[in-house]
């Protein structure tokens, strides 16, 4: 079984990152896509309410599982059994950072990256610029995956209320 994982932040999960969902989970058996929590930064959402949001999005995608962690990449792989990372590589700066983070998960762990490109529809599209418009009351509906709008800025603005 071929066992690839897409790791990140995903906060918010926008159309860039179903884009590489998909085309990702199309290569493999299982697509782990793993909402990485990093102690030292504050999410603007909370992660409980990243992983539902991404699983909303990917319910169509059913070799597709939402996970949460923290810790190293290579630990969450090596847990998940995948044995290659995908990420997504966007124009004019993504590069050099993803090529580092490739070359230390392989030193590491012994786990291979996957580098794509993003589509073009997508290119311009991350998390800090959904964030900054939805902040300021922007139609971020064409920058995140459908049917995801008003629950982002709900999850964005503090009113989703987390389970306990």
């Amino acid at each position: 079984m071929r066992r690839m994982m897409y790791p990140g932040s995903f906060d918010p999960v926008t159309r860039g990152h179903l884009d590489i969902i998909t085309r990702a989970s199309a290569l493999c058996d299982e697509l782990i896509v793993a909402v990485l929590h990093n102690p030292d930064k504050r999410g603007a959402i909370p992660v409980k309410a990243r992983v539902r949001l991404l699983q909303k999005a990917c319910a169509h995608l059913p070799n597709v599982r939402v996970v949460a962690r923290g810790g190293l990449t290579v630990d969450c792989a090596k847990e998940f059994g995948a044995d290659c990372l995908v990420r997504g590589v966007r124009p004019l700066g993504d590069f050099e950072t993803e090529y580092s983070m490739a070359q230390m998960n392989r030193m590491l762990g012994g786990v291979e990256t996957l580098l794509m490109t993003t589509s073009e529809t997508c290119a311009g599209i991350s998390s800090s610029i959904v964030r900054q418009i939805a902040s300021f009351g922007g139609d971020i509906d064409s920058l995140v995956p459908e049917g995801l709008a008003q629950d982002i800025r709900a999850a964005l603005s503090g009113r989703e209320e987390e389970e306990p």
